[in-house]
């Protein structure tokens, strides 16, 4: 199974990829955690990315493709994978599409979690981070709606979306996208 996890922050992606992955034995990547680990491992892209991250710039979209590539490419995805939170505009979505035919893989289903924007400042103020005010939180789903909406659209162009209601408790979520799963 290949899905892709699109949502707001705050919207359970990461602990949905979390139980559904543990669920299919399939790996959840994030390109958070692509990033930490190449940098981890001192591999050629880790560095150049960790020279962005030192001066606190974004990593540049065609070196976070480019580890997309590499990790997709790696043997333990093979059975299937979860990617949460990329592509996270049109261009990485078109992207993504031509690697995955160059890698002869497909994406079986996006999934697209839903939450009122009210409940998601109330759960980003709930996790205390020191970033996580209400004007950055609402500053951050303004950003994600404007990038992202778009990439909604693309997938469900394709008719390979499929969305759920993430303002349910984690429990529902997970049984509302484990039966949306068995219908792909």
């Amino acid at each position: 199974m290949r899905l892709i996890f699109l949502g707001p922050p705050g919207a359970g992606k990461g602990t949905q990829a979390q139980r559904i992955a543990e669920r299919f034995a399939i790996p959840h990547i994030s390109t958070g955690d692509i990033l930490r680990q190449a940098v981890a491992n001192e591999t050629p892209l880790g560095q150049q990315a960790k020279e962005y991250m030192d001066r606190g710039d974004l990593v540049p979209d065609e070196l976070i493709l480019s580890m997309v590539r590499e990790r997709l490419s790696e043997s333990d995805v093979k059975p299937g994978w979860i990617l949460d939170g990329f592509p996270r505009n049109v261009s990485q979505a078109e992207f993504l599409d031509k690697l995955l035919q160059e890698i002869q893989q497909a994406c079986d289903r996006a999934v697209n979690f839903e939450v009122p924007d009210e409940m998601l400042v109330k759960r980003l103020l709930g996790r205390g981070r020191k970033d996580d005010n209400e004007a950055t939180i609402r500053h951050r789903l303004e950003v994600y709606r404007a990038a992202t909406a778009p990439v909604i659209d693309f997938y469900r162009q394709g008719e390979r979306i499929v969305s759920i209601d993430g303002s349910q408790p984690i429990d529902n979520v997970t049984e509302s996208l484990t039966v949306a799963l068995a219908r792909t």
